[in-house]
């Protein structure tokens, strides 16, 4: 295993609470923003919060698995409305949630209406009338309206000024009672969310800290002209967390893209230089803490003995790389292999080795381990004795 120094891992959440359609059935999921395990509410709202739930749910702990195939509510702030940060997801996975703390002017109207036009669901948060949000009603497939904010007869008026717009479909929210579930029911509202249903809940997992300096590199790579994709990978591939992000972002449950990848040279051509640059872009905001340099080179160490191993031995050398790679991260992150190889878009060979250590790359990378913990017998007789011979 290799060392899991203070400050390479962190634990990363994200808020979950589910909207319900009238039936009772889950039909998506708000995304919070959560500093902790144990937060009740989000002490952030603004577009570091923003950024860290998006990373955290689509490249961390996987939009399937926070998710599974429902759709996301993702509430944005202004920056990502008028086209400031990039949202590097398609349409098919988020709803994109319009706070009530933006000011609705011309250049909000005209950021919600490109994002419409390219197929995003868009929300209206906490919608009040005279808010000044009415001017999105013609473009928002779902409006929210906070049940608590409003007397009796303001609730009405609301609902009945969203009902103008046949487009629009209403969200009642706050809903901490079975009266106020009640009474959401009879004014007409589509769906509910509040604690009378169900309480946020906080998805966790652990997290590889990457190198700033790399994903800094990573960006002006893809923005300096024409891509050369090899100078691409080869610096994706000198930082695990990049590595792991990158091919997480390839994944086709968070893309919507039905092929699976061997490397990161695959993913890098799959994804292309305008979803990279998005997501390169969205990790500067969301991450602040570096990884431990000396951590991260000794699990790029192990990728690359796998990867001259299987050059001696005929093998795929960019597939063996991305198994040592993996292997690697998963001891940083202290998780098996196995548990993390499922929600990766990888190739049958890849994922056989990390899971069950069969085949020829997951000999490759026993033979790397054994070297690493200076097991002579099974270096001298690994399973499988054509791989020796082989090396």
């Amino acid at each position: 295993m290799l060392p899991h120094p203070s400050g390479t891992c962190t634990a990363v959440h994200v808020g979950r609470q589910a909207v319900y359609d009238r039936a009772g059935t889950v039909v998506g999921y708000e995304l919070l923003f959560r500093l902790d395990a144990e937060a009740v509410d989000a002490t952030e709202r603004g577009a570091y919060a923003t950024s860290q739930v998006l990373i955290t749910a689509f490249t961390e702990i996987g939009i399937a698995t926070i998710a599974d195939d429902k759709r996301c509510f993702v509430n944005l702030t202004r920056e990502f409305l008028v086209g400031e940060l990039p949202l590097p997801f398609d349409a098919e996975r988020a709803v994109l949630e319009v706070l009530e703390t933006v000011t609705v002017d011309d250049a909000v109207v005209s950021g919600v209406e490109r994002l419409a036009a390219q197929g995003y669901p868009i929300a209206l948060d906490d919608f009040e009338p005279g808010s000044g949000q009415e001017r999105l009603l013609p473009l928002a497939t779902y409006v929210k309206i906070d049940t608590l904010a409003l007397d009796a007869s303001g609730l009405t008026r609301a609902v009945e000024l969203c009902r103008r717009y046949p487009n629009v479909q209403l969200v009642a929210e706050r809903l901490e009672t079975a009266e106020h579930l009640r009474v959401a029911m009879d004014l007409g509202f589509d769906y509910f969310q509040g604690f009378v249903l169900s309480r946020p809940e906080v998805v966790s997992t652990v997290a590889i800290a990457p190198s700033r300096l790399r994903r800094i590199d990573l960006l002006g790579l893809l923005v300096g002209g024409e891509m050369q994709v090899q100078s691409v990978v080869s610096l994706v591939t000198g930082d695990p967390a990049l590595s792991l992000r990158t091919l997480a972002v390839a994944n086709a449950d968070s893309l919507g893209l039905p092929v699976n990848v061997s490397s990161i040279h695959e993913a890098v051509l799959l994804l292309g230089v305008e979803r990279l640059r998005d997501w390169a872009a969205l990790m500067l905001v969301s991450d602040l803490r570096h990884g431990d340099e000396g951590a991260l080179s000794a699990a790029v160490t192990r990728a690359r003995m796998c990867q001259k191993l299987a050059q001696r031995m005929g093998l795929p050398a960019e597939a063996a790389f991305t198994v040592g790679l993996l292997s690697a991260t998963a001891d940083l992150m202290q998780r098996p292999a196995a548990e993390m190889a499922p929600r990766l878009p990888l190739g049958a060979e890849v994922a056989e080795a990390l899971t069950t250590g069969a085949g020829p790359l997951g000999e490759v990378l026993s033979l790397i381990h054994a070297y690493e913990a200076s097991d002579l017998p099974a270096l001298i007789n690994p399973t499988g004795g054509g791989v020796a011979g082989g090396a």
